[in-house]
């Protein structure tokens, strides 16, 4: 098993996205620690996991809160003696924040979603660091979205760009400790209640049914589809793991081709 013995800590656990990463360090031998502020969602998760035979707590935690942030990351060591791993899959809804030309976007719409985001970012990844520098070892790792131009998106391509180049900036400072930071970057995957907002605010803007804007949005990536939840798990449990252990300071490209790397 790829994670055998590493404790993980999943910010957003109960997600679409932290859950299916947290169900796959579980099957990959982690213990896995998930923390988000939706009780019934967490709960949703952990019983999955248990069910499957993994080894999980979680617990709620606001991610937006610094003081929370770092309570939970001490007491996880606590319990758990170590910090090896931590993803962060924090969101919000899509609401209101997608759909809308940056020239009629409110300031709150985008100013909403790009100090959500990055604020999680920052708390969540200087957490993990500060803990993961003091033991030597450690893996911060994140999740973004496309900066394909695409319009009517707000803010988010703004968030996915600067928290890419945060999560560079932390490797270059912590690498010479251990530490790699690294992050997944997706394109919508169709499972997700999120994704399916979204698909439904684009689709309204420009006229098309969501099933057609859809099969638009997978025509643009080489692959003809859109990645999965699945893929964008399993891959996060392989940058989590020692295969991985010469990566750092990357962005593993699942965009299904919607961008093509250079």
């Amino acid at each position: 098993m790829l994670l055998e013995s590493k404790t993980t800590v999943v910010y957003g656990g109960g997600g679409a996205i932290g859950g299916a990463v947290a169900r796959a360090f579980a099957r990959e031998g982690a213990r896995v620690f998930l923390a988000g502020r939706t009780k019934a969602k967490l709960d949703g998760i952990t019983a999955q996991i248990r069910a499957a035979g993994g080894e999980v707590e979680s617990d709620e935690v606001d991610v937006c809160d610094e003081g929370a942030v770092e309570a939970h990351a001490d007491s996880v060591v606590r319990r758990a003696g170590r910090l090896d791993v931590t993803f962060n899959a924090f969101g919000i809804s899509q609401r209101g924040v997608q759909g809308t030309p940056l020239v009629d976007l409110s300031f709150n719409d985008f100013r909403r979603p790009v100090e959500a985001y990055t604020t999680v970012q920052f708390l969540t990844a200087r957490a993990a660091a500060r803990r993961m520098v003091a033991q030597g070892s450690g893996v911060i790792l994140s999740v973004t979205g496309p900066r394909t131009g695409d319009p009517n998106v707000g803010a988010m391509a703004a968030v996915w760009a600067a928290m890419e180049a945060f999560a560079q900036t932390l490797a270059v400072e912590v690498g010479p400790y251990g530490v790699r930071v690294a992050t997944v970057r997706s394109h919508g995957m169709p499972e997700t209640a999120t994704v399916q907002e979204v698909l439904a605010l684009h689709a309204a803007r420009i006229g098309l049914p969501p099933d057609q804007l859809r099969a638009a949005w997978e025509g643009q990536t080489l692959l003809r589809r859109l990645p999965t939840l699945n893929e964008v798990a399993n891959t996060a449990a392989f940058l989590a793991s020692d295969w991985a252990s010469a990566s750092t300071a990357s962005v593993a490209n699942l965009t299904a081709g919607a961008i093509a790397d250079s």
